[in-house]
């Protein structure tokens, strides 16, 4: 029966045995955004132009010994097609981050608006209740006009003229109160 070495166990997965790098995606990212964002700037378009300018200078006016690239500019064209296979595909993933980014900016909205528009709707059933029960409440105005009525019906009460209502009192009492009215003056 084989030996099993103490310090392996067999309730654990092995390590891996390859080297293996690790790195950031995010950190990844962040760098591939600054890139996208300086490829698309007029500072990175004069810096272009200046290299070619001078490379396609430097190339037809030298001395033959000293061309490094003669005119078709074959190691132009590789820097180029380098250049635009690196530019891709880091414009494309900073790309995919905007998008992440601007979906999870659209989801917090929509989710903002529907709290926005359960809010507004609580907030209009609660106003429409309140002028339901403003509606049954009586009101000061209707309350003063109601006990102005029933003062008016009762007899020997001053009207809002400020004249008793009533039956007609005698001669003697029609003196003492020269305010009496019976309706007829």
């Amino acid at each position: 029966m084989p030996e099993l070495h103490s310090r392996r166990r067999l309730d654990q997965p092995r390590e891996p045995r390859r080297f293996s790098v690790e790195f950031d995606p995010e950190l990844i990212g962040r760098l591939s955004e600054r890139i996208a964002r300086f490829l698309g700037t007029g500072r990175f378009l004069l810096w272009q132009t200046v290299i070619v300018v001078t490379w396609i200078a430097l190339n037809l006016v030298l001395v033959v010994q000293l061309r490094w690239d003669p005119y078709p500019f074959i190691l132009l064209n590789l820097a180029f097609s380098t250049q635009a296979a690196y530019a891709a595909p880091l414009i494309l993933l900073a790309q995919n981050r905007q998008d992440d980014r601007d979906r999870v900016s659209l989801e917090e909205d929509r989710a903002r608006a529907e709290q926005t528009k359960a809010d507004t709707e609580y907030l209009a059933r609660e106003l429409a209740s309140l002028r339901l029960a403003v509606g049954e409440v009586a009101t000061r105005d209707f309350l003063r006009t109601e006990l102005d009525r029933l003062r008016d019906e009762l007899p020997g009460t001053e009207s809002r003229r400020g004249r008793v209502r009533g039956p007609r009192p005698d001669a003697h009492a029609l003196r003492d109160n020269p305010q009496w009215d019976d309706g007829e003056s």
